[in-house]
């Protein structure tokens, strides 16, 4: 089992995450996109590194607004695990 992160390791995370906030006891960002199917690539690429991680996010399509939420619900919050996945969509988004 995963280890929850203390507030203050949740915090010093979201540090390092532009755009990244707490929302219901996950981290959780929304990336906006000039076209439906940008997004679509972008959630495409999500699942790519989420399956190799074996830890998924919740992901909500909205047209061109893509929200991600990151927990682990066997340790009743946010792990590590989460926290290193942000990092990894982060960089697949494309922002800078």
């Amino acid at each position: 089992m995963r280890t929850k992160l203390t507030d203050g390791e949740v915090q010093a995370a979201l540090k390092t995450l532009p755009g990244w906030g707490l929302e219901s006891g996950a981290i959780a960002k929304t990336y906006k996109f000039p076209k439906f199917a940008d997004g679509i690539a972008f959630v495409q690429r999500v699942a790519k590194a989420a399956d190799a991680m074996d830890h998924h996010p919740d992901i909500d399509i909205r047209y061109t607004k893509i929200r991600v939420a990151l927990s682990t619900h066997d340790a009743g919050g946010i792990t590590a695990m989460d926290t290193k996945l942000a990092a990894q969509i982060e960089a697949l988004s494309g922002a800078t």
